[in-house]
């Protein structure tokens, strides 16, 4: 088993520097003309209390607002002058914001966005403003099926941790926070110490950590914030004992939808997270997957069919969406159930795993290519998991998985026998 950890190829060799001030800073060298620079902020929509859920999110679009030293408008138009890219994301684990730029622009425009980043000013009018664009987001979000029927699942999936929520918080939350609890969730948070900076791309290792370092030193203020952070401390939620059922009617819909789910370790159990998986990529992706091939290529049963093994940091979920005819329901339950109970009984194929293996090692290099990518991978794992090396050795971790590690895995978390699942009827 070792051999293919120890012969698969090397392509990554950033280096990790830590800044006195708690700063994380992750920098290589690549030969593509861009650098791109990524902030990972230890901050999610897991972190908040229900009475501001969505706040993490909120401020992420807050960010752009202006500082002290720059106006509203001024850092996008910087960026835009120079043909560089800017853009952001928040989850459940983490708000991420990066720019990508050319090379020579790097040293003048990483410091304007550690600056927003940093010092946003979140003035009273722009946050009315913001706010009646993140509530017209929520109402977006709440009648587009998909994300719904995945709302309802998330509270299915989880009955205590805040997975069960919605990053974008509900409108009736949104529409009373103030300003100044806005400022008071940045100043906690969006300090040196809760952030992990990676720069990638074509300049020196030296310069690049040094154009970061130096950034972070000229427009960091209030590094020692008087409120403490409080990180997740909630215990993963004990595994279904029996079949919870939700129905919905959702006359916005054509076909009827299918959610199963199951609590499985997350990224504080990595290493639980591999078979689990590859168990995804053998059930549900691609054409030749087993769920794939029986419900919907041979048996017709589902016009659609995926699944997920979704990786949050506390707890993950096994997620398994059909999309399917009424009448066609119980059949498709059932099918899947089957499907779950072989692997629990039966040994997955040397050929299936090969299938899964080749597929993570070809996306795994192909996932390398630019400077974000790499950005991405190296930002995710060290402000998730607090360590590099599980960025390089996934595609290793995959192919060290024989089929005794499956039905080992499938027997301990995807119980044929208990499980959540949300079904969503057009009529």
């Amino acid at each position: 088993m070792t051999s293919t950890l120890l012969n698969f190829p090397r392509l990554n060799a950033p280096k990790l520097h830590q800044l006195p001030n708690g700063l994380t800073i992750i920098a290589e060298q690549m030969p593509v003309e861009a650098v791109n620079l990524s902030l990972w902020v230890n901050v999610g929509s897991a972190a908040e209390s229900d009475t501001i859920n969505g706040m993490a999110h909120f401020l992420e679009h807050m960010i752009f607002k202006g500082t002290e030293r720059l106006a509203s408008g001024e850092f996008e138009r910087q960026i835009e002058e120079r043909g560089a890219v800017t853009n952001a994301a928040t989850s459940q684990d983490y708000t991420h914001y990066y720019i990508t730029t050319a090379p020579k622009d790097f040293a003048d425009l990483a410091p304007l966005q550690i600056d927003v980043v940093l010092n946003a000013s979140i003035p009273d009018p722009a946050f009315e403003r913001e706010r009646l664009v993140v509530l017209e987001e929520i109402r977006r979000s709440e009648d587009n099926p998909r994300r719904r029927t995945f709302g309802r699942a998330m509270e299915t999936a989880f009955d205590e941790l805040p997975y069960r929520r919605s990053v974008l918080g509900p409108e009736t939350v949104i529409s009373q926070l103030q300003p100044q609890q806005m400022r008071d969730f940045h100043a906690t948070w969006y300090q040196p110490r809760e952030i992990t900076a990676v720069a990638v791309g074509n300049l020196p290792v030296e310069e690049l950590i040094e154009i970061v370092a130096d950034g972070f030193e000229k427009v960091a203020k209030n590094q020692h914030s008087p409120l403490t952070t409080h990180h997740l401390l909630a215990n993963p939620e004990p595994a279904f004992t029996e079949i919870v059922r939700r129905e919905f009617i959702d006359e916005s819909l054509q076909q009827a939808r299918l959610v199963m789910v199951w609590r499985v370790p997350g990224l504080k159990q990595l290493k639980k997270t591999y078979a689990l998986d590859i168990l995804a990529g053998i059930l549900g992706h691609g054409l030749t997957s087993r769920l794939v091939r029986d419900l919907r290529e041979e048996r017709g049963l589902v016009s659609g069919i995926s699944v997920s093994n979704i990786t949050q940091q506390l707890q993950g979920t096994f997620y398994i969406a059909a999309y399917c005819a009424v009448e066609n329901l119980p059949a498709v339950e059932a099918g899947i159930v089957q499907h779950m109970r072989n692997l629990q009984t039966e040994m997955v194929t040397e050929a299936e795993i090969a299938r899964v293996r080749t597929k993570v090692a070809n996306r795994f290099i192909f996932g390398n290519e630019t400077p974000s990518d790499r950005a991405n991978l190296y930002g995710y794992y060290q402000s998730m998991v607090g360590d590099l090396e599980p960025a390089f050795n996934y595609p290793a971790r995959i192919q060290a998985h024989d089929a005794t590690d499956l039905m080992q895995a499938a027997q301990e978390f995807l119980s044929p026998d208990a499980y959540g699942v949300v079904v969503l009827k057009p009529f």
